[in-house]
C-alpha cells in the first residue's frame, strides 16, 4: 500500500475512533459492487432476479436451492407475489427475508442493488467473526457459503410529503446470508448514515414504516394452508426503524445476527445474545481491515450524503434496551438472564397491563370478581380479592377449596423419524387440583397409540395448573395469586438426545360459570419415539421462575427414566423452557410487588398412558418457595401439604409445627370435615329482583331472569332485549350439522367449529382425507370417510390397520389362558378346565377383562392391566364388583350438593349439558316450583336418560368422553359403566326385568346389549343403520323399536330383544325423527318428528298410524306417562306436555338453565307389573338373557371365550 493509501487508512481509523458510538460506517460492510463480483438488479420498481445457490439456504425447517432478491428490500423462498398483495399487508404468503422492507425504486439510476455467491476465505472468516460474536456461549462459526445482498441509496417509488426532496435522503443496508453445513444465519448491516428515511407509501396511497423480519409464508397444502411464523425485529414506529443502526445484538452497533433456519428441525428464530457494547479500542473499533492479498475497492454513486449526518447524533447517548420482537417470538434482553432466554413461536405475545382505563370504580365495578373489592387510585382503579380468596383481582377464588381446569388439545406431533404427523383434533383435556396440598391430577383423551407412548415424558402439559395453584410457602405466592386465570403460557421441549423439538402454546381463557379454568393447547414439533410398552419415570426437579413486568419466565434441564419391556432402563434428558405473559393493573405499584425469583419444586410425579382407554395421565405435587427448596425436618404441616385438613379447606400455620383447619368460603365444618353451605336457601334474598339464585360447591350465581340483563353494577337485573341464540334458532350460518358445531356463548353470539375430521373456519368445513401415504401399516388398506378413516389389514394379516403382522402374536392373557387350559380335561365342547383350576379371560384384543371370576369358588374380582388382582375388590357368589380401570383418583360429582334425591311419586327426569334435572308430577301436572337439579356433570353433553325402577338408578349416554354412566337416584356417585369402542352413544332403554341396558351409536351406526354393570356386551344389529337415535324396551312383550333420522331415507324399526326378526314399522311422512316412547298400557309407540314438526303414534302390530298434533317446533326427546306426552324442546328450551288423545298442549316448563334440552324419561315411583322370561334366573341364562315373544334367546357376550358360555334360544 502506497503513502496515500496509508494516510486513508490512519485518517479513516482515527475518524471511527472519534465517532465510536454512532455505528458502523458503509466502508464497514462486505465489499459490494462490481469490483467484487456482484450481480446488479435490473432499475426501477419492484424488481426481481432468482439466483441458483451452490449450497441451499436453511430458511426454518426447510431447505431452498433457490433465492428471489427484490428491489423492495428483501429476498425470498419462492416467486414474490406483486408489491400489492404484501406492502403494508404483512406477513406474505410467502418465504421472506425483509432486510428493510418498503416501495423502493432504483429508476433513477442512482439506487443500486448488487447481489453475490461468495466463498472466498476472507469473506467466510468476516462473515464467521460476526456470527461467534453473536453467539459467543456457542462454538466457533466457520461458514462455507455466504450470500450477499446490497441495497445503495435507495430512494422511495413514490415521494413521501414531508421532509426534504427524495435526492437528499436515500437508505443503504446490506443482508448477508451465512451458511453451514446444516445451519443458516442472517447478518443485517445498517451503517450509521443509511438510514434517511424511514417510512414509504404502499400501491394504496397509504404511508408505512419500513420493517425488518422473517416470514415462513404459508403452510399446508394446496387444500388447506395457514400463515406460518412471522418474526419481526422491528415494530410499527420509525424509532424502532431508527434504532437498527443505534442498536445491536452482535456486540457491534449496527450488526444483527440471527439464526434463522437448521435442518431438517428447526423451532425459532434466535436473535444474537450480545446487546451490550465493549469499550471501543484500536484492536476493536469495528473497522475493517482488508486482508493480505485482497483488494478493498468500493464503488459509490456520485451521491454521498455522510458528513451532514455527523452533528445529528448524540455522542452520549447511552444504549437503550433491545428492540422489541413483534409478533411472533418473545426473547428476553436482560443481560442477567441470558441462560433462561426463551424463543416462542407462531402467535403474538402482548406484553400489557390491564386494559382499565382512567375512569373510577363506580362504573367499573363490574369488571371485577364478584369475589373482589373495587379500589380508586390516582391513575385509575384496580380489583383485590376479598380475605380467603385469591387471584389477580379481576379472577378470584376461594381459598383451600380444590380447582379444576378443562380444555381442548389440537396440533401436529411427529413421533421419532415418522414424516406424517399425529394431529390433535379438540381432544379433552381436564385437571384437577387439591390447591391445600399442592397436589395436580391431569388426564387428556383419546391420545392414539402411536403417540400416547411417547407423550409420557412431558408431564409439563397439563403441569402449569401446579404451578397455577402451588402449595405456598410463607412470603412466596402461587401463579394463580400473580397472573389469575387470563394469561398466555409457552414452552419450548429440546430433548437433549436426538435434538428434537417441541412448542406448547396455551391459552388460559379464564373462569367459567363452573368455576373451571379454560385452557386451550397447542402442540407443534417433533418426539423422540419410545418402544411400545416403555414406562417413564420423572424423578423431582425444581424450576425457577422469573419475575418482572407482567411476564414470567422458566427454565429447567429435567432427567426421566426409560424402562423397556425386558427390564432395561435407559435416562435421558430434555431442555424445558416457557414463559408466561400476563395483563396486571397498572394503577397499584403495590400490589404488583411479587419476589423476583421463586423456585417450584415438582414432587412426587407420575406418569402413565391407558393404552385401554387411551388416556395420558400425570400427576404431580408442587410447592412454590424460595431457592433453597423449604424448610428443614421440622417444617410446619401447612407447608409440606402433610396435614389432615379436608379438601375444601385451608390450613394455617402456628407456631412450631402447629397448624389449624378453616372450611375455605362457601363451606361449613370443623376444617377436617367441610360441607357445602346452601346460599340460595340460607339467604333466599341474596339475589336480586328478576334474579335466580343458583347454588355451587363452595358459592353461588344470581342469574337474570328471561328478558332481564345484569346493569351496570352487576348486580341488579334490568329489563333488556331478549338474546337470540341462533344455534338453537338455527339462524346461525355455521356449516351444516353433519360436518360443525354451533356453540351458543352468551347473549346473542355463537361460535362456529368444525367437527373432528374436517377443517375450516367452521362456517365452511371441508373433509381431512387421512389416507396420506403412511397413516396405516403397509399391509394395511386406508378407507377415508366423512370426517374420519379406517386402517384394517389385508387379507391374511392380523392387526388393528396401525400395525399388522402375518402372524398374530398372542398377548400376555391369551398366554396365560392357553397354559391354563393346557392342564384340561377334554369336553363335548373343547377342553374343560380342570375342577378348581381358574382360567382368565380376555377381551377381543387379548386384554385381561376388567373383571375376573373363579367358577369353581364362585368369587369375582378386578383385576390390572397385568392380570393382577386389585385389593379389596374380591366379591363372593351371588355379587359382583364394579371394575372401572382407574388407576388414579377418580374425581366425581359429590353428593353435596351436586345431588338431590327424587321425591316420592313419578318425576320426569330429563338431560341438559351439564347437568340432569327432574321434575315431580302430581297425577299428569309438572310440580314447576319443585324442579330441581338431580345430577351436575361439568363439561358433559348428556343427550339420552334411562331410569331403572328396581334399582333406583339413573343411566345416561355422554357423548362428550364418551361414555355411559350412571348413579343413584338417592345420592351417590357417578359409577362409568362403558367407556371403551364408543362414537357417539346417543338413546338408552333399559330392561329392568332381564337387568340389561341397549343403545344406539350413532357414530359406530349400530345398536349393542349389555348387562347392567357393563361387563357383558354384545352387538345386536350394525348393518342398514345411519343415524340411529331414540331406543325403546318392551321388555313384557319382548320388543325393541327405534328410529333411524337419515336425512336420505328417515325410519323407525323394531326387533325382538335378541336383535332378530327386524322389520321397518314407518318411513313415508317422516324427517328427523328424533324421540321415541311407548305406552304398555295402550300399547302405543309415539315419535316426535323435528323435520315435519308432527308428533305421531301408532299400534306397531297393527300398523293403524294417527297424528297426535302438528306446528311443534324442535322435538328432541319424548316419552310416556298416563294419558300425556311429554318432549322437550330445543326451540323453547322447555319441557311440554300434550294430551295423547286431544292434541292439545296443556303446559310448558322452562328449567333455570338456558341451554338444549335433550333426552326425557319417566322415573316411576314402583316398577309396572309384568314378567318375561328372563325374570327367574336370568332365564336360565349364563350370560346375557334376551327376551323374545313368549319366549327368550341366552347370549354371550362379544368377549365370550371357551364354553362356560352358552347360546340358547326358546323357553325354559
Amino acid at each position: 500500500m502506497g503513502c496515500l493509501g496509508q494516510s486513508w487508512l490512519i485518517w479513516v481509523t482515527l475518524l471511527d475512533l472519534s465517532i465510536s458510538t454512532l455505528g458502523i460506517s458503509r466502508l464497514e460492510l462486505f465489499p459490494y459492487g462490481p469490483s467484487a463480483g456482484d450481480e446488479l438488479l435490473d432499475s426501477g420498481n419492484d424488481q426481481t432476479r432468482v439466483f441458483t445457490l451452490d449450497h441451499p439456504l436453511m430458511f426454518f425447517d426447510g431447505k431452498f436451492s433457490k433465492i428471489y432478491v427484490n428491489t423492495n428490500g428483501f429476498i425470498a423462498t419462492a416467486t414474490p407475489a406483486k408489491e400489492e398483495e404484501y406492502l403494508g399487508k404483512m406477513p406474505a404468503r410467502f418465504g421472506m427475508i425483509a432486510a428493510l422492507l418498503g416501495d423502493l425504486d432504483t429508476s433513477d439510476g442512482v439506487g443500486k442493488v448488487y447481489f453475490r455467491q461468495d466463498s472466498s476465505p476472507s469473506t467466510l472468516q468476516l462473515a464467521g467473526d460476526h456470527v461467534s460474536r453473536a453467539f459467543p456461549d456457542d462454538d466457533e462459526v466457520t461458514p462455507t457459503h455466504v450470500f450477499i445482498v446490497t441495497w445503495v441509496d435507495m430512494t422511495t417509488h413514490k415521494v413521501l410529503s414531508r421532509g426534504p426532496g427524495p435526492h437528499h435522503r436515500r437508505n443503504t443496508f446490506q443482508l448477508v446470508i451465512a451458511s453451514v453445513e446444516s445451519t443458516s444465519y442472517a447478518i443485517l448491516l445498517y451503517p450509521r448514515d443509511g438510514l434517511k428515511f424511514l417510512s414509504t407509501h404502499n400501491p394504496d396511497g397509504r404511508s408505512s414504516v419500513i420493517h425488518a423480519g422473517f416470514s415462513k409464508g404459508q403452510t399446508g397444502s394446496s387444500s388447506w394452508s395457514r400463515q406460518g411464523v412471522y418474526y419481526r425485529t422491528t415494530d410499527d414506529k420509525e424509532a424502532s426503524v431508527q434504532s437498527l443502526s443505534e442498536k445491536t445484538n452482535s456486540g457491534k452497533r449496527g450488526v444483527w445476527v440471527y439464526e434463522i433456519g437448521t435442518h431438517p428441525y428447526f423451532t425459532n428464530v434466535a436473535p444474537g445474545e450480545v446487546t451490550d457494547l465493549p469499550p471501543e479500542d484500536l484492536a476493536d473499533s469495528g473497522l475493517y481491515y482488508p486482508r493480505q492479498g485482497q483488494q478493498q475497492v468500493v464503488e459509490y454513486p456520485t451521491y454521498h450524503p455522510v458528513a451532514e449526518e455527523l452533528e445529528q447524533v448524540d455522542l452520549y447517548q447511552s444504549p437503550a434496551r433491545p428492540l422489541p420482537i413483534h409478533p411472533v417470538q418473545y426473547q428476553p434482553h436482560q443481560q442477567q438472564q441470558q441462560t433462561d432466554d426463551l424463543a416462542l413461536l407462531d402467535s403474538d405475545i402482548q406484553v400489557n397491563v390491564f386494559s382499565y382505563n382512567s375512569d373510577t370504580c363506580e362504573n367499573n365495578r363490574q369488571k371485577c370478581s364478584p369475589f373482589a373489592d373495587c379500589k380508586d387510585h390516582a391513575s385509575g382503579y384496580c380489583c383485590h380479592c376479598r380475605p380467603g380468596y385469591f387471584g389477580n383481582g379481576k379472577q378470584c377464588v376461594s381459598q383451600g377449596k380444590p380447582q379444576r381446569m378443562n380444555g381442548k388439545m389440537h396440533g401436529r406431533v411427529y413421533v421419532g423419524n415418522s414424516p406424517y404427523p399425529v394431529d390433535f383434533a379438540s381432544n379433552d383435556l381436564h385437571s384437577y387440583v387439591v390447591s391445600n396440598d399442592g397436589r395436580a391430577y391431569v388426564a387428556i383423551s383419546a391420545i392414539p397409540l402411536g403417540v400416547g407412548i411417547s407423550l409420557q415424558p412431558l408431564a409439563g402439559i397439563g403441569g402449569v395448573i401446579g404451578w397455577a395453584f402451588a402449595l405456598e410457602q410463607p412470603g412466596y405466592v402461587n401463579g394463580f395469586s400473580i397472573v389469575g386465570g387470563e394469561f398466555t403460557r409457552k414452552a419450548e421441549v429440546t430433548f437433549l438426545e436426538g435434538g428434537e423439538k417441541l412448542t406448547i402454546t396455551q391459552e388460559f381463557k379464564g373462569i367459567d360459570q363452573h368455576d373451571h379454568l379454560v385452557v386451550d393447547t397447542q402442540l407443534e414439533g417433533r418426539i423422540p419415539e419410545l418402544p411400545q410398552g416403555a414406562t417413564v419415570q420423572i424423578d423431582p426437579y425444581t424450576e425457577i421462575y422469573q419475575y418482572s413486568n407482567n411476564i414470567v419466565t422458566s427454565s429447567s434441564t429435567r432427567e426421566y427414566v426409560v424402562s423397556l419391556e425386558d427390564g432395561t432402563t435407559e435416562t435421558k434428558k430434555y431442555q424445558w423452557r416457557e414463559s408466561v405473559t400476563y395483563q396486571s393493573c397498572a394503577h397499584d405499584e403495590s400490589a404488583r410487588k411479587v419476589p423476583q425469583t421463586q423456585m417450584l419444586r415438582v414432587e412426587q410425579v407420575f406418569v402413565m398412558y391407558d393404552t385401554t382407554q387411551q388416556l395420558m395421565r400425570y400427576a404431580m405435587s408442587n410447592k412454590i418457595g424460595d431457592m433453597n427448596g423449604g424448610g428443614g425436618v421440622d417444617e410446619n404441616a401447612c407447608y409440606t401439604g402433610r396435614h389432615g385438613c379436608d379438601t375444601n379447606a385451608m390450613c394455617h400455620a402456628g407456631e412450631g409445627t402447629q397448624y389449624t383447619c378453616k372450611c375455605a368460603s362457601g363451606f361449613t365444618g370443623d376444617g377436617r370435615i367441610c360441607y357445602d353451605i346452601d346460599e340460595c336457601r340460607e339467604s333466599p334474598q341474596v339475589c336480586s329482583t328478576h334474579a335466580l339464585c343458583n347454588n355451587q360447591p363452595g358459592t353461588f350465581r344470581c342469574e337474570c331472569v328471561d328478558g332481564y340483563q345484569f346493569a351496570s353494577d352487576g348486580q341488579t337485573c334490568v329489563e333488556g332485549d331478549r338474546p337470540v341464540d341462533h344455534c338453537q334458532a338455527g339462524s346461525h350460518d355455521c356449516d351444516i350439522p353433519e360436518r360443525a358445531r354451533c356453540s351458543y356463548s352468551g347473549g346473542s353470539a355463537y361460535i362456529c367449529s368444525c367437527l373432528p375430521g374436517y377443517v375450516g373456519d367452521g362456517r365452511s368445513c371441508q373433509d381431512i382425507d387421512e389416507c396420506q401415504p403412511g397413516r396405516c401399516h403397509p399391509d394395511a388398506q386406508c378407507y377415508n370417510t366423512d370426517g374420519s378413516f379406517s386402517c384394517q389389514c389385508r387379507p391374511g394379516f392380523y392387526g388393528d390397520g396401525f400395525y399388522c403382522s402375518s402372524e398374530r402374536e398372542k398377548t400376555r392373557c391369551e398366554t396365560h389362558r392357553e397354559s391354563a387350559l393346557s392342564a384340561s380335561e377334554p369336553g363335548p365342547r373343547g377342553p374343560r378346565p380342570l375342577p378348581g383350576q381358574y382360567v382368565p379371560t380376555c377381551d377381543v384384543e387379548g386384554n385381561y377383562e376388567l373383571m375376573q371370576c373363579h367358577g369353581s369358588i364362585g368369587q369375582c374380582w378386578c383385576v390390572d392391566a397385568n392380570g393382577l388382582e386389585i385389593s379389596g375388590t374380591r366379591t363372593g357368589p351371588g355379587s359382583t364388583p364394579t371394575c372401572s380401570g382407574e388407576t388414579g383418583p377418580i374425581v366425581r360429582p359429590t353428593p353435596r350438593p351436586d345431588i338431590y334425591p327424587l321425591p316420592a311419586g313419578t318425576n320426569l327426569l330429563f338431560s341438559q349439558s351439564g347437568r340432569i334435572e327432574y321434575v315431580p308430577l302430581d297425577g299428569y301436572s309438572m310440580k314447576k316450583s319443585e324442579a330441581k337439579t338431580a345430577l351436575h356433570l361439568p363439561e358433559k353433553v348428556v343427550v339420552g336418560v334411562a331410569y331403572d325402577c328396581v334399582d333406583k338408578m339413573v343411566y345416561w349416554t355422554d357423548i362428550t368422553t364418551p361414555a355411559i354412566s350412571k348413579a343413584s337416584v338417592q345420592g351417590g356417585d357417578t359409577i362409568p359403566i362403558i367407556r371403551s369402542d364408543l362414537g357417539s352413544p346417543e338413546g338408552i332403554a333399559i330392561d329392568h326385568l332381564s337387568r340389561t341396558m341397549f343403545w344406539t351409536d350413532s357414530m359406530k351406526d349400530r345398536i349393542e346389549v349389555a348387562s347392567l354393570d357393563g361387563a357383558q356386551r354384545r352387538v345386536l344389529i350394525d348393518t342398514d343403520l345411519v343415524n340411529p337415535r331414540a331406543i325403546i324396551a318392551d321388555p313384557v312383550n319382548g320388543f325393541l323399536y327405534w328410529c333411524d333420522w337419515n336425512r336420505e331415507a328417515p325410519k323407525i324399526e323394531a326387533s325382538h330383544m335378541d336383535g332378530t326378526n327386524r322389520r321397518l314399522l314407518a318411513r313415508d311422512g317422516l324427517s328427523l325423527p328424533n324421540g321415541l316412547t311407548y305406552d304398555p298400557q295402550s300399547s302405543l309407540l309415539c315419535w316426535a318428528d323435528a323435520g315435519t314438526h308432527k308428533m305421531e303414534c301408532m299400534n306397531p302390530s297393527q300398523s293403524d298410524r294417527r297424528e297426535v298434533t302438528e306446528a311443534i317446533q324442535y322435538p328432541f326427546g319424548l316419552t310416556a306417562y298416563g294419558k300425556n306426552l311429554y318432549y322437550t324442546d330445543w326451540t323453547r328450551n322447555a319441557v311440554i306436555t300434550v294430551d295423547r288423545h286431544t292434541g292439545r298442549e296443556l303446559e310448558e316448563f322452562h328449567p333455570q338453565k338456558k341451554s338444549r334440552l335433550y333426552g326425557i324419561t319417566a322415573a316411576y315411583a314402583q316398577c309396572p307389573s309384568g314378567q318375561n322370561y328372563c325374570s327367574v334366573n336370568n332365564g336360565g341364562c349364563t350370560h346375557l338373557c334376551l327376551a323374545t315373544p313368549g319366549g327368550r334367546t341366552c347370549k354371550c357376550p362379544d368377549n365370550a371365550v371357551g364354553v362356560s358360555c352358552v347360546e340358547s334360544e326358546g323357553r325354559y
